[in-house]
Parts: structure tokens; C-alpha cells; sequence
């Protein structure tokens, strides 16, 4: 196992910075690179710190960020989700490691949960220089939603969505809506555990902020980066939580079934069992296995 160090870290996307936590083990030579990031509306305090750690004392650099307009990040108005500025944000995350003295930019790795595991499929079917992705619980597409969500409730998610999205065009601010709920509630993503789950991951100084701009409901039937899952080159682990209310696990399993080089790791919990324990100290070792073993430490 190796020490390492956490610094603070910046770097520009778009018009805006990223904030970012940068992991260096304290190896010599060039090591290879992990870019992490959080999924719908999270952010890097909410235990990716814990992944992190595990990937650095493995000898593994991290680079761990907030997307713009979320937690450290700058970008206005907050809480805005736009797939099109999260993908540059990672492509910016990338380019930023291979950047960094002492790291090898040949042997980058991605780590994206949930939406996050969207984003790194999506990128690693265009960068064909990404060594390994892992995609934990991520979204892959939209068709097959894990849970039934009520007529009402989804015209009520259209409606907001279209209210704000009229907001954005005349330049006035967002309409939001609460991100994360239980069933009852009138939240963007609501399942059975879904408020107890979110509260398990969140420390109490949090960044996270359990609202979201509505217009992002728009971009939900249109983002499809499981269907690009074929074009990914490299080795990529795909992490399944059998009992996930949030995301269907079939989604996962068709989208690993078009990738060439794909293993699935599954554990019997729902969305949010991966993030912690009992199940946390498994999910890592098995995560930090398949990433030693493709950006392998050692140039053969």
C-alpha cells in the first residue's frame, strides 16, 4: 500500500473552473491516473473521497471534481445541469491528469456512479486513449425505467421542466425542483429509501444542496450513452446493485452486452449499499483490482 497526498486543485471548463481534489502517491516514476466524478447532482464529499483513497493507496494518482454550477465549482446559476457542459467537464478532468508531472497520460482510467457512470461511457467511446472505465450503477438509458412512476407525477416533472427551461430563455432564474425524494415526495428522482439512502452518503458540512434546475428532464430521453457502449475500446468494469430502485440493472447488462471488453461485478443492495459499508470495502477492492490490473503499475 502506498501514502499519498490530497491538494486542492482547479482547472477551467468552458467559461467556468472546476474544483477538483488531486491524490498523488508517494511512488517514484510515472504512475497511472484515475478522473472520478459523482452522479446526479452530487458531489465529491457525498464518499467518492473514499474511493479515492482506496485508488491512491493502491499507487494509483486521482483526480476527484465537482461538475460546474455544483458543490466547490463555480458556474451560475447553481444547481444547473447540462449533459453537454458535464461531458466537457470530464474531457477538461482528463486533460488536466495527463498534464500532471509524474503521471503517465497513456494510463488514464475513468471512474463515473450513476449519472457520472453515464458520462464515462460517453467519453470513453470517443477517447480512445482512456486505459479503463469503471461505470458504477450507471444510467445507461432511459426506456426502461426501474420504477413506475405515476401519470400525474410525470406531467407535474413536465411541467416544471418546461417552466424552467422558459425561464432560461428569457434569462430569468431557474425554476427548481427538490432533487432526491421518497415516493411521496414531488422530487426529480423519488423511490422507496431514496431520502434514507441520500443521507447516508452526505456528511453534515456537505456541498450538496438537494435541488436541481428542472429543465434537465428534457435530456433525459436523448442521452443514450449506453447505446455507445460498443465503441468503447478499452477494458470497462460495470457495477451493479441488484436491488437498485433508481436504475434497472438490465439497462446496465444490455449496454455491458454491446461493449467488447466488459466484466460486471453485481452486489445485492440497492443504489445506494455501494457507497458504504458492508458492502463499500468489497465494491472498492473489486473496483481497485480491475483498475491495477488495466493501467497496470509496471510498463511491460
Amino acid at each position: 500500500m502506498s501514502t499519498f497526498t490530497r491538494s486542492d486543485l482547479t482547472f477551467n471548463s468552458g467559461d467556468d473552473s472546476c474544483a477538483a481534489w488531486f491524490y498523488r502517491p508517494d511512488t517514484t516514476g510515472p504512475v497511472p491516473g484515475v478522473v472520478m466524478a459523482h452522479g446526479f447532482t452530487a458531489v465529491r464529499d457525498q464518499r467518492l473521497d473514499a474511493y479515492a483513497e482506496a485508488f491512491a493507496a493502491a499507487g494509483m494518482a486521482v483526480l476527484l471534481f465537482d461538475y460546474r454550477h455544483f458543490g466547490a465549482s463555480a458556474g451560475e446559476p447553481r444547481q444547473l445541469l447540462s449533459v453537454k457542459h458535464q461531458l466537457q467537464d470530464w474531457d477538461m478532468a482528463v486533460a488536466t491528469l495527463r498534464q500532471q508531472p509524474g503521471i503517465d497520460p497513456e494510463r488514464i482510467g475513468l471512474w463515473g456512479t450513476s449519472f457520472g457512470g453515464a458520462h464515462v461511457q460517453a467519453v470513453a467511446a470517443r477517447d480512445h486513449r482512456i486505459a479503463a472505465v469503471v461505470a458504477q450503477i450507471p444510467f445507461c438509458w432511459a426506456e426502461k425505467p426501474q420504477q413506475k412512476v405515476p401519470l400525474q407525477k410525470t406531467l407535474g416533472l413536465l411541467y416544471a421542466a418546461l417552466k424552467d427551461s422558459l425561464r432560461g430563455a428569457f434569462g430569468l432564474s431557474p425554476h427548481y425542483i427538490q432533487a432526491i425524494g421518497d415516493p411521496d415526495d414531488d422530487a426529480a428522482m423519488t423511490s422507496p429509501g431514496a431520502a434514507a439512502g441520500i443521507a447516508s452518503i452526505t456528511p453534515a458540512d456537505s456541498g450538496w444542496r438537494n435541488r436541481v434546475a428542472a429543465r434537465f428532464v428534457f435530456q433525459l430521453a436523448s442521452y443514450k450513452p449506453g447505446k455507445q457502449a460498443g465503441n468503447i475500446r478499452c477494458p470497462i468494469h460495470y457495477t451493479i446493485a441488484a436491488r437498485d430502485a433508481f436504475i434497472s440493472p438490465a439497462t446496465i447488462r444490455e449496454a455491458a452486452a454491446l461493449a467488447p471488453n466488459a466484466e460486471i461485478a453485481s452486489y445485492d443492495c440497492g443504489h445506494f449499499g455501494v457507497y458504504v459499508e458492508p458492502l463499500f470495502s468489497e465494491v472498492a477492492r473489486d473496483e481497485t483490482a480491475f483498475l491495477l490490473q488495466h493501467l497496470a503499475l509496471q510498463r511491460t
